[in-house]
């Protein structure tokens, strides 16, 4: 898949329709825009740090506490608000299996 994106112009993956983070096919610059598509719609994105190569940005505002879908799987919860184009790792994401004291979503019992 991601030979074909690089044929296409495509600079990063959504894997799933519903994903809020792409995946860098490239190492990328804050403010350069990065495109991908989601079915036969095409999207663009500009970042808003530099992000490297194999990293995830936010395709959608994320709320605090929000899940993190990628591949159409919860990866973790947002640990602060993020804006689309921003580089979405261990500084804004946290784990929330096998948390006792998570509900899923982050909020807390």
């Amino acid at each position: 898949m991601a030979e074909m994106a690089y044929q296409q112009g495509i600079t990063c993956i959504v894997m799933d329709e519903k994903d809020n983070v792409t995946t860098l096919l490239t190492d990328v610059k804050k403010g350069e825009s990065v495109f991908y598509t989601i079915g036969n719609q095409a999207y663009e994105v500009t970042l808003r740090q530099d992000v490297s190569f194999g990293h995830k940005v936010a395709i959608a505002p994320i709320n605090k506490a929000e899940e993190i879908v990628k591949y159409g799987e919860v990866i973790g919860a947002a640990s602060i608000a993020i804006l689309p184009g921003d580089h979405v790792h261990v500084h804004n994401i946290e784990g929330i299996r096998g948390r006792g004291d998570k509900h899923v979503g982050g909020a807390q019992q």
